[in-house]
């Protein structure tokens, strides 16, 4: 066995998508170059690759919250433990997560502080000194950090890591109208990221008071569908109305010369996405990377032997020159490995398209063009192929987001009965029951116990069908049509 062939063997993908999904995931985590581990416990290492995801989607999102009058700041990670316990309902959310600073060296410290496991409590003290007028009105802020959260003792890569990268958006209004109107606004940013860039779809909704963010008066989120039959919370939205504004005083002199509480809200969308994208993208041969996203978007392969190696190699060079103008292309002209090794390695890694070159295909003024979502082969004529290229990129990503649709509208099954309710959680494949709910708690936590699935949310689109509908659990009518699934 030659050191190539081993070295192929030991990165390869051996598990498959469809019969082991958790050691599938893992193997991708482990052998592709997205991620690596390090001796933190749950916490990762972004490598190039994965980082360049992260970077694209957030320079996305960043130019769009500008867009619309959303600015950037910076807050402190460490919160003082008297700040993080003005709000009641929001510190008992977190109070199992947070990790502790109580020294300094050897020094104990006046007061613990609070490793940031979201920034509500350090930046609304400030907010309550910066806002004194309706003429401070709207403040909207938005900074992008990592946050820490420790609740659980199996952290999964990426989905659930004990630090995690994250915008957080904190807004502030003179109006509960105001404040309300910038949900539908956020929620459109975040789709927009997730369809042009990661090409996910997802399911926008409501979310229960059973599983609203810790302190707020309603919250809303994207779910998705990975491909074990699971859910897994996307970006989300919270209305907090005036439960901080209250608790941190935030106040101001509106028009009448009144003093009132302003009305706030929050959001975030998450290195999570990228687990998600993972999941629903990827195959058995390694990574499938949406375009543009992809760190490396073509990767030109020159196919020589020594007789013909630098009339091939020259070819190679200026083809990948060439791309380079229009598309992110790689020149692998490495010796070290044979042809078939390298198509092999960067299937692995997820590059979208693959060039092949040889000495037959510059007599025939054409390259081999090989894409990574379907492994369809096509020639390419020399003098066309920058806008070939970006065509079929386009059509990638295109196909990724229609295959991703596809699976979760065929896994999104309507139950009118318990009976379907449960058949959908517990059969094989899994998904989502869509049915409808009563409104109680105890319903909620029936499905919970017995199925282990939970509401994702209350999508909005599917809310005019409760004309006729009775609770799938209780019998009752139904007041909401509820998503159910088990979730990560």
């Amino acid at each position: 066995m030659t050191m190539a062939k081993e070295e192929t063997e030991k990165k390869g993908i051996t598990a498959k998508k469809s019969e082991n999904f958790s050691e599938w995931y893992t193997q991708i985590i482990e052998k592709t170059e997205f991620v690596g581990y390090t001796s933190v416990s749950g916490g990762l290492a972004f490598r190039p690759d994965g980082y360049f995801v992260w970077e694209t989607v957030q320079r996305a999102i960043d130019a769009q919250f500008k867009e619309i009058g959303i600015t950037n700041v910076y807050f402190p990670m460490l919160i003082p433990e008297h700040l993080l316990e003005k709000e009641k309902e929001h510190v008992e959310g977190f109070a199992p997560e947070v990790a502790w600073v109580t020294h300094a060296g050897k020094t104990k410290l006046d007061e613990r502080l609070a490793v940031r496991p979201t920034s509500e409590t350090i930046m609304y003290e400030s907010f309550a000194k910066w806002i004194r007028s309706w003429r401070d009105l709207p403040l909207r802020t938005n900074q992008w950090n990592s946050v820490m959260r420790w609740e659980f003792k199996h952290p999964t890569p990426l989905l659930r890591s004990r630090e995690f990268l994250w915008n957080e958006g904190h807004t502030v209004f003179a109006t509960r109208e105001e404040a309300e109107a910038e949900r539908d606004q956020i929620l459109a940013v975040y789709e927009s990221a997730l369809k042009n860039y990661l090409a996910l779809p997802g399911i926008a909704g409501k979310k229960t008071d059973k599983e609203k963010f810790a302190g707020a008066e309603a919250s809303y989120s994207i779910e998705h569908l990975v491909p074990d039959g699971w859910a897994i919370q996307g970006p989300d939205f919270h209305s907090d109305g005036q439960k901080f504004s209250k608790a941190f005083g935030i106040e101001f002199i509106n028009k009448k010369g009144e003093k009132e509480f302003a009305y706030q809200n929050t959001f975030a969308f998450s290195t999570r996405e990228l687990g998600t994208m993972i999941m629903i993208h990827s195959d058995d041969k390694g990574l499938v990377l949406p375009p543009p996203v992809a760190r490396v978007q073509v990767v030109v392969v020159p196919i020589f032997t020594d007789a013909n190696k630098e009339q091939v190699m020259k070819s190679a060079r200026e083809l990948a020159k060439r791309l380079g103008k229009t598309v992110r292309a790689y020149l692998d002209d490495s010796e070290a490995y044979s042809p078939g090794w390298k198509f092999h390695n960067w299937e692995l890694l997820g590059v979208p398209l693959r060039i092949e070159i040889g000495e037959r295909d510059i007599k025939a003024g054409k390259v081999v063009a090989v894409r990574r979502d379907t492994s369809e082969k096509c020639d390419v004529g020399l003098e066309a192929v920058e806008n070939e290229m970006g065509k079929l990129l386009g059509e990638i990503h295109g196909n990724l987001y229609k295959r991703a649709a596809k699976f979760l509208e065929e896994n999104t099954h309507d139950a009118k009965t318990y009976a379907e309710l449960k058949k959908v959680i517990e059969g094989k494949h899994g998904g989502i029951a869509q049915a409808g709910w009563c409104g109680s708690v105890e319903c909620e936590a029936k499905v919970k116990e017995e199925t282990g699935a939970k509401i994702t949310n209350m999508p909005f689109d599917a809310q005019k069908k409760t004309t006729g509908r009775r609770c799938a659990v209780c019998g009752k009518e139904a007041k909401f049509i509820a998503n159910f699934a088990k979730s990560y």
